[in-house]
């Protein structure tokens, strides 16, 4: 649930919250020395100021100033000045960084203006609260758990990524193929001395993919995790003389990484998604969740599959949807009812996301996408139960089942279309991200790549 002040965060005499100060206490007993202040920016890069641990009485008191110009999509040079205001309940020791006599930590911020005293409306994190606060004012909580997939790659001899991978292991297989048992391990290691509830992790189906799978948590607290997950799988892959990448398509005709997105909407404490008289043990609430992430599809793909790269994933024949339909059985169509153990369980899975996206804006989208459905009483069409990847056009369209966009310009010209989604972003996150994604398709647009050269070059 997202997270509101409590009489644990109540201010003591001292100025900290009871929360801050348990902070506090931790550093000393912890012997940290440093703290990294993190937050995204609007492209999901993860962002950080580093302070001496002794700051940490200012930062919760005053935050944390920073010059907000030099931050892609924040503001303009006039309008610089911002800080950061540290949220204590993410504090985490970063295992990386352990020394005999000494730690580094982490702190998960939120961006305010310094001319207001408001929260920074480009903040992702704050658009995911007001996605959030969207939902609490429906009377919903929402849960949810991503599955990254990322690659392993060797390293040449300057230290840069290759793609060269350092296994030649499949689906599920265990050493000798799965040479990188080992990194996983120590990954799940630091992942679980910085809180997480690791479920399983997998060696997936392409050669040097994983997968490492954690419980589901509120919508901010799973996108903290994603962000956070992202810098420790790569921090430890470094450790092993490893590159870990989150791109989602690193090799060609294998299969790209996703991350796929479960959600569930919890009311007065019970599943919102579940009823058990229904065929597929959903709820009508469920359908017209689902309903409104079909109908928002094609914007939502421009948020949570944002790179030129992403496309190149979202291509049949590779495990990656690209029709825009939802089944309770198979996991050619967009959107998988997985099969639920107990009520509490039961969900919805988006696949079409991918690791490369803001975990902020991504969830963001899909939340209000969701609740559009909800909101309008959309009506959920029937699942597709067969391969939509053996479906001709004419069984396509006899099905009335539609395709995501193609690439990253025809994404964002849905995105551009989509007002429902262009809220979920508010104005200066849907212009920022918009000119960025226009940028970079118009810079792909304009390059020759090595295959055009391999195959033109000496042809014509």
């Amino acid at each position: 649930m997202f997270r509101k002040m409590t009489e644990d965060n109540v201010l003591t005499d001292g100025g900290l919250s009871d929360e801050a100060q348990a902070v506090i206490d931790k550093i000393d007993s912890e012997n940290v020395d440093f703290l990294r202040l993190q937050f995204t920016d609007i492209l999901g890069t993860v962002k950080n100021v580093s302070i001496p641990a002794s700051q940490a009485e200012k930062a919760f008191t005053e935050g944390i100033y920073f010059d907000g110009s030099s931050i892609d999509g924040f503001v303009r040079i006039q309008e610089s000045d911002m800080r950061l205001e540290p949220d204590p309940s993410t504090f985490a020791i970063l295992p990386w960084r352990k020394k005999e006599n000494s730690a580094a930590a982490r702190l998960i911020c939120d961006v305010f203006n310094t001319s207001t005293g408001e929260p920074f409306i480009g903040d992702p994190r704050g658009v995911l609260k007001r996605a959030i606060e969207r939902a609490d004012d429906m009377g919903y909580e929402i849960n949810a758990a991503p599955e990254p997939e990322f690659f392993l790659f060797e390293e040449d001899e300057g230290g840069r990524a290759t793609t060269v991978t350092n296994d030649a292991g499949g689906y599920f297989d265990l050493a000798p193929k799965d040479l990188a048992s080992d990194v996983r391990r120590d990954i799940i290691y630091g992942l679980e001395s910085m809180g997480f509830d690791i479920e399983a992790s997998h060696h997936e189906v392409a050669e040097g993919q994983h997968e490492i799978n954690f419980t589901y948590d509120d919508a901010l607290s799973t996108a903290d995790n994603v962000a956070t997950f992202r810098s420790v799988v790569r921090a430890i892959a470094a450790e092993h003389d490893l590159h870990a990448t989150f791109m989602p398509k690193p090799i060609a005709r294998v299969n790209g990484s996703g991350m796929h997105t479960h959600i569930s909407l919890f009311k007065d404490g019970e599943n919102a998604f579940h009823d058990g008289a229904d065929e597929f043990d959903l709820s009508e609430t469920a359908k017209q969740f689902t309903a409104g992430i079909l109908e928002h599809a094609p914007a939502v793909t421009a948020v949570a599959n944002p790179t030129v790269n992403s496309y190149k994933r979202l291509v049949p024949g590779y495990e990656a949807p690209v029709y825009i339909a939802w089944s309770d059985r198979n996991r050619s169509a967009l959107i998988r009812k997985p099969a639920a153990r107990t009520p509490a369980a039961s969900r919805i899975e988006a696949r079409f996301p991918d690791p490369s996206c803001n975990p902020y804006l991504a969830l963001a989208a899909l939340i209000h996408a969701g609740l559009d459905g909800i909101e309008r009483g959309l009506d959920c069409p029937n699942p597709v139960r067969e391969n939509i990847y053996e479906f001709d056009e004419e069984k396509r369209e006899e099905y009335g089942i539609e395709t995501l966009p193609k690439d990253l310009g025809a994404a964002v010209d849905a995105l551009e279309e989509d007002e429902v989604i262009q809220n979920a972003l508010g104005e200066h996150v849907f212009e920022k991200f918009v000119q960025a994604k226009r940028s970079e398709f118009q810079d792909y647009l304009v390059s020759v790549s090595e295959w055009e050269l391999d195959r033109y070059l000496e042809t014509f």
